[in-house]
């Protein structure tokens, strides 16, 4: 009986563990998932490769690349007031995200975020390119590209592939769509 048993037991275990590695994906594959993802939403609107110094705004305006490697690309709905932080500067704002795969497929797909709890909610901030504190890192780089384009006091739409979005969300590789607006600290926007 034992020498069935020490037979059967290994052969059980390669078994749940081949039918275990077929359902996960590799990271190649994850990135490519991804990249379907967010070209299957890029695909419904207008796409432009670069930011121009004449940029269009509003919900029809399109989405501009807004960095080199293609993670981030942003639709300005709101222009800011040219007044741009410098490294280190505090910026508050407010968001709403989803979940993109989720949103391109359609049906139900909830944002969250803090952009519904205005005077509830601590503000939400990060220090402009000081990735040595976890709030500045929390939400990834791309969500800071559009600051120092637009200055504060504006509302875009940003899609951020896993690379450039929030930092707990990268090894499972899930683009977002975020819908932000960016706020001075009392005295600064003046």
């Amino acid at each position: 009986m034992k020498k069935i048993f020490s037979i059967i037991l290994p052969l059980v275990v390669l078994a749940l563990t081949a039918v275990s590695c077929e359902d996960s994906k590799s990271y190649a594959e994850l990135l490519a998932d991804e990249n379907k993802v967010v070209n299957r939403f890029l695909v419904q609107h207008r796409v432009e490769e670069s930011f121009p110094e004449d940029f269009e705004v509003g919900e029809d305006a399109p989405y501009y690349r807004v960095d080199e490697s293609g993670d981030v690309y942003m639709q300005v709905l709101q222009r800011g007031n040219g007044n741009i932080p410098e490294t280190g500067d505090l910026v508050y704002f407010r968001y709403t995200s989803y979940d993109l795969a989720s949103y391109v497929v359609g049906g139900e797909n909830h944002g969250s975020g803090n952009a519904d709890n205005v005077g509830n909610s601590l503000p939400t901030f990060f220090l402009l390119d000081d990735y040595s504190v976890s709030e500045s890192t929390q939400y990834g780089t791309g969500i800071q590209i559009p600051i120092k384009l637009l200055g504060f006091d504006s509302k875009v739409n940003i899609v951020l592939k896993s690379q450039a979005g929030p930092t707990a969300m990268m090894s499972y590789v899930i683009p977002f769509l975020y819908t932000v607006s960016y706020y001075a600290p009392a005295g600064l926007d003046e």
